[in-house]
This record gives structure tokens, C-alpha cells and sequence, in this order.
């Protein structure tokens, strides 16, 4: 329970910052549209920063269990999101990529650097690696069509290259300059607010009463939110895969807070990208992230009274 009350709090921190996105909208001090800039700071400058830095850390037995551990968990909770999310396709379009792909890195990073410490930020790796990979590959499909998608672009797209630099280096202990290593974690540390305010900023250009009483925006909350979670918490109850031993319990706790995070800010930001229906996306966006305050929490305490 302690855990989940110390996630309310951080979540509602980051919240704090969606509203103060949209209040920089509302006093007219920019303009939605201003957003796209930020995105794209996001997308192509912070993510990449933290994948890099997040594979500075020393090559130990212990460390790569863990990691291993994540890498597996992220790829088997990814099979079932997109199955699960494939059920749902014929219904929904943009709606789908919101109920597969979540906020994890944008989230989970800040989340699990309050609530466990620094040292376990590295065991987010895993599912942040595999989303990043499927971003720019499944969810990109989704986004653009088939006939849109270069392997040739989306493998020198400079996330992905980042994945790879990052891993390379693990492998072979290469180590950053101290003061570059200290300016990508700077950097990486504004993944959480940058996205926050291009949610606030986002929000603020919609017709809040159009939004509140949307039907089909609160059905997809409640498939991102709760029901597939749901799905997942039995998974893991069944598969007793929390009780390998070593770090194992904390390394799937911090998987399974990776899955139940609201619909991924990335989601709206290469829609905008893309030209696609970014106002309907930072719509989910911004209702999901304002429900988990609420969600996250209970979906925690949930697994820890059945984990």
C-alpha cells in the first residue's frame, strides 16, 4: 500500500504539469500548435539521451539477470497488448494504438526514480527498449500505413541507433566522458515534464465540454487503463514469474507499472509528426493521464494484495 500511495503522489506531480501546459495555452502566452516543437525535441533529442545513459552502469551478474529478466517480460507483455489491441481494431484506428502502447518512458522513468531509487531506473530499459523498437516499426504501421514504412529509415532512425549505441557500449564497458554522461541524464531527466506540457498544451486547443462528455474517449480509458491491465495482473499471478528469486518481485512490479501507465504521449506526439489526428490523440492522452492519478494506484495495490 505504501508503494502505491507514494505513486499517487508522483503521479499527481506530473498531472500538476499537464495543467500547467494548458495554462500557458489559455493566457495566450503560445499556441497549441507550438507543441509540434517540443515533440519533436522530444522525440529526437531527450529519448534518445536516455537510452544512451541508461546503459552507463557497470556489467555485474545481478544486473544482467535483471535486465534480462526486463528485456523477456517486456516482450511477452507486448505480445499480449497488440493481441490484445488487434481485438479492437476493427473498432477503433488511432483509439488502438492508445490501448497497445503506454507512457512508459515519459512515466515510468520519474515514477521509478522516486518510488525505488535511482538504481532501479535501469530495469526500465527493457520495456523501453521494445516499445521504442515497436514505435517506430508497429506503431508507425498504424499510424501511416504499410506502404509508408522504409526499414531503411526506421533502422537509422536515430532512437533506434540510440538503442544500439547504448547496448554496444554496455557490452563493452565503454564509458562517457563524466561531463557528457552528466549532460544526457540531464537532458533525459526533462522526458517526464516535456511530454507533460505537450499534453497540457495539447488539451488546452480542445473543446474540453466535447472531451468530458465523450463516450468513446472514456471506453478507451477504461481498456487502457483498467481491463487490460486486469488481463496482464492474472498473467503474471498464473505465470508466478514474481518469484523467480534475485530482483525478480521488483523487476516485474516495475514491468507491470510500465503497462498500466496511460496511453502513450508518443502516440500523440508522432501523430502530429505524421499529420495525423493529433487532437483525438492528446484527447486519450490527456484523459487517460488525468484518470491514472486514480487508476495506477489501484491497479498497484491490486498486485501487491495478489502477487
Amino acid at each position: 500500500m505504501e508503494t502505491a500511495l507514494l505513486l499517487a503522489g508522483k503521479i499527481t506531480e506530473l498531472t500538476l504539469i499537464v495543467l500547467m501546459g494548458m495554462a500557458l495555452v489559455k493566457f495566450k502566452l503560445l499556441i497549441s500548435e507550438h507543441s509540434r516543437t517540443l515533440s519533436v525535441i522530444a522525440l529526437y533529442l531527450i529519448s534518445p539521451s536516455v537510452m544512451i545513459h541508461a546503459f552507463q552502469i557497470e556489467n555485474t551478474p545481478d544486473i544482467i539477470d535483471g535486465l534480462k529478466l526486463s528485456v523477456a517480460l517486456a516482450v511477452v507483455f507486448h505480445i499480449l497488448l497488440i493481441a490484445l489491441g488487434r481485438l479492437f481494431k476493427t473498432v477503433f484506428k488511432l483509439e488502438h494504438a492508445a490501448t497497445v502502447y503506454t507512457n512508459s518512458g515519459n512515466l515510468i522513468i520519474p515514477l521509478v526514480m522516486s518510488i525505488f531509487g535511482p538504481q532501479w531506473v535501469i530495469y526500465t530499459s527493457g520495456f523501453i527498449i521494445v516499445q521504442m523498437f515497436l514505435f517506430w516499426t508497429h506503431l508507425r504501421l498504424l499510424l501511416c500505413g504499410r506502404g509508408n514504412l522504409a526499414w531503411k529509415t526506421v533502422l537509422t532512425n536515430i532512437n533506434i541507433l540510440s538503442i544500439f549505441i547504448g547496448v554496444f557500449m554496455f557490452a563493452c564497458q565503454i564509458k562517457l566522458p563524466h561531463i557528457i554522461d552528466n549532460t544526457l541524464a540531464t537532458v533525459g531527466g526533462m522526458i517526464g515534464p516535456v511530454a507533460m506540457l505537450v499534453a497540457g498544451m495539447l488539451i488546452a486547443s480542445l473543446p474540453l465540454k466535447e472531451i468530458v462528455l465523450s463516450k468513446r474517449i472514456y471506453l478507451v480509458a477504461f481498456l487502457r487503463l483498467m481491463l487490460i491491465p486486469l488481463i496482464l495482473l492474472v498473467f503474471v499471478k498464473i505465470s508466478g514469474i514474481a518469484h523467480l528469486g534475485g530482483h525478480s518481485d521488483t523487476v516485474v512490479l516495475i514491468s507491470f507499472l510500465a503497462t498500466v501507465s496511460p496511453a502513450a504521449s508518443t502516440v500523440t506526439q508522432m501523430a502530429m509528426v505524421y499529420g495525423q489526428n493529433a487532437r483525438k490523440a492528446s484527447a486519450i492522452y490527456g484523459i487517460t493521464t488525468l484518470l491514472c492519478v486514480i487508476t495506477m494506484p489501484l491497479m498497484i495495490a491490486l498486485y501487491q494484495a495478489m502477487v
